[in-house]
């Protein structure tokens, strides 16, 4: 049985995908910070498989070497899933870039090391749209514009982590060369495995269905949903079409923010609010505000994406975006009754 490492284990993908691992029968070594989280995402998994003797864990450190070589042991392939993910902007932008660069490299290095067939990253479509405003289009060649004055911490880090991915790679020198597959999703929905509701979707569906939202801004984006984002790291593994390639992973059709707002209002949630909030009144806020400031790069935008090459190369298509919303609000809603 092949054996995958999936650094990043408690986070939302990172559970999505040791599940689907496990599904179509790869053993799983998760990575966690700290081993105290363990049971949590157990309880979880146990829920949609039984992992039996087929998943363990490691603890890592992206800003530390120690435990890397030992974790990479034995194992085929790589998902590197972690890295971190906010919003809001932080003081020191560094915050984020440090650890989704070095993190990348640490994990790419003791990969190459291990003698690892395949690591497949996880990006973003956030390393396609920065710094560009107004009608976004993207495909697998699009890069964020790292000089743009509106660029954020969030969108740098994601570009940075991503080139030196590629750059790592496409600088071995060595006959046997690991390979690269890297995964851009965009903004991710879904149901939660383990219960946790602190990454940034799950609290904004959280707080929408609560009534916490008043206003929603003006932001047109395509969206994913966790369990396509998970299908696609797990056959990326093995597919020789992928090998070296970017992959967008979102759906066909772009949505407002208020779109979702008017789905789960269609389905009965009363509380959740469909006023658009005014774009001037945001961007004064973001002055004082770095929720608000971390937000700036999706105002008045409307992204679009170019997912031939993912559903050809996989033979898949998005699970329907209506369905989305609804799985994620009723998840939510059987942990905060």
């Amino acid at each position: 049985m092949k054996k995958v490492l999936v650094t990043g284990i408690s986070g939302f993908v990172g559970q999505h995908c040791a599940v689907e691992l496990l599904k179509k029968g790869f053993a799983v070594r998760g990575s966690l910070r700290n081993l105290s989280k363990s049971d949590e995402i157990i309880n979880g998994i146990k829920k949609e498989i039984d992992p039996k003797d087929n998943l363990e864990f490691c603890e890592l450190d992206l800003m530390n070497d120690l435990g890397w070589d030992q974790a990479m042991e034995g194992c085929t392939y790589v998902l590197h899933i972690a890295s971190p993910f906010v919003v809001k902007e932080p003081k020191d932008e560094s915050e984020l870039i440090k650890p989704a660069v070095e993190g990348t490299l640490r994990a790419l290095k003791a990969a190459k090391k291990a003698g690892v067939k395949r690591v497949v990253l996880t990006s973003s479509t956030a390393a396609m749209q920065g710094g560009q405003t107004g009608i976004i289009k993207i495909g697998p060649n699009s890069w964020s514009n790292l000089d743009a004055n509106n660029i954020t911490a969030y969108f740098k880090s994601k570009t940075l982590a991503e080139k030196k991915a590629w750059e790592f790679i496409n600088n071995q020198t060595s006959d046997t060369k690991l390979e690269l597959v890297v995964i851009n999703p965009g903004p991710i929905y879904g149901p939660t495995i383990t219960g946790n509701l602190h990454n940034e979707a799950m609290d904004f569906i959280k707080k929408l269905i609560t009534g916490k939202i008043p206003m929603l801004p003006h932001a047109d984006s395509v969206m994913s949903d966790v369990r396509d984002v998970a299908a696609i790291h797990v056959a990326a593994l093995e597919n020789e079409k992928a090998n070296g390639k970017r992959f967008i992973v979102t759906t066909e059709k772009t949505y407002a923010m208020v779109e979702i707002a008017k789905i789960l209002k269609s389905k009965g949630y009363e509380k959740v609010s469909t006023h658009l909030a005014p774009t001037f009144l945001l961007k004064f806020m973001a002055k004082f505000s770095n929720e608000a400031k971390g937000m700036l790069p999706f105002l008045g935008n409307t992204v679009t994406a170019d997912i031939t090459d993912t559903m050809n190369t996989f033979h898949w298509k998005p699970i329907p975006f209506e369905k989305t919303i609804i799985d994620s609000a009723k998840s939510v809603e059987m942990i905060i009754a």
